[in-house]
């Protein structure tokens, strides 16, 4: 088989002594999943130290150097389709898309079509080949019914510099959301571990073990049981936002599975799922090394329940 020129390249500090080897790649890698990772390793794809190791198990120690070598991009079962896409910034390296509330990332059990990765592979000719043929280009995710800013990129370089921007927190992600209750400190910081949910797999939670999460917010508005908030990650785990303000107390508006979903006296037609919105993204131009900054305003459906609030709920 042939490998990259350019592997993925990892040296273990201290505090990750003794986590499996796995686990280790999949925490330090932004682009790559837990799953894609035991099998690079299951296809001998991951070496420790210039020898191959095909055991998932190993135990990382202090200094060991893991390189991954990944595959060669393969032409993608996934099929483009003429989608139309919010572009916000594009160049020959990247995009900046304004992903609609609706649409999924990429292709999953159950959304086979429709998704942002069949709509990029008909915008674009090439795409950077390291998130795997079922998400090309993908840097960093959103869930569906999450809006707002996302950047996908054209070329592994690419790719590779913004990933560590990602891992680094040099790339910066604010959120706007509305949560039930009168959030108080006005200004906070939330430090959980996030991990799958022990009896219910398709959730996650906050559980001893899991990966570092780290949430920023500040109040911007205080409606009296509704909460304007601005948030800012530290760290992107999958429903992050969501499982940490469930945690200390207030649930995002709209969020049926962390929380009650409606708020006491709010209209139910003004309900659209979870109220949360990536509306500022900053990084450095990984060609130019221009620092970027984008920002996209909250969907009508969003807009009209700030003016509801506005008008005194």
């Amino acid at each position: 088989m042939r490998e990259q020129k350019s592997p993925v390249e990892l040296t273990v500090s201290e505090p990750e002594l003794g986590r499996r080897l796995d686990l280790f790649l999949a925490g330090e890698a932004a682009d790559l999943t837990r799953s894609r990772v035991q099998k690079l390793i299951e296809d001998g794809r991951v070496k420790v130290n210039d020898l191959v190791c095909t055991d998932k198990n190993y135990r990382v120690r202090t200094n060991d150097r893991i390189s991954c070598f990944l595959p060669d991009l393969t032409e993608p079962s996934t099929l483009p389709e003429e989608i139309p896409l919010k572009i916000v910034f594009e160049d020959r390296d990247l995009l900046v898309i304004n992903k609609s509330r609706q649409m999924v990332v990429h292709p999953a059990p159950g959304h086979s079509s429709g998704t942002l990765v069949n709509a990029l592979l008909h915008h674009c000719r090439d795409l950077s080949g390291i998130g795997g043929v079922m998400r090309p280009g993908i840097v960093h995710r959103l869930d569906k019914d999450t809006s707002g800013l996302l950047i996908v990129a054209k070329n592994d370089k690419t790719h590779n510099s913004l990933s560590s921007q990602l891992k680094s927190r040099l790339l910066k992600r604010m959120y706007l959301t509305l949560v039930c209750g009168r959030v108080k400190p006005k200004v906070g910081r939330i430090e959980a571990p996030v991990g799958r949910h022990p009896q219910n797999r398709k959730k996650m939670a906050v559980i001893t073990g899991g990966r570092e999460a780290v949430t920023r917010y500040r109040v911007l508005k205080d409606f009296g049981q509704i909460s304007l908030l601005q948030l800012k990650l530290e760290t992107g785990r999958t429903h992050q936002i969501r499982v940490h303000l469930a945690q200390i107390g207030y649930p995002v508006v709209g969020d049926f599975v962390y929380g009650p979903g409606g708020c006491a006296g709010l209209p139910p037609e003004l309900l659209f799922t979870h109220a949360l919105h990536a509306y500022r993204l900053s990084f450095v131009h990984p060609g130019s090394k221009e620092a970027l900054t984008f920002s996209a305003s909250p969907p009508p459906e969003f807009q009209a329940l700030l003016h509801y609030l506005a008008k005194g709920f």
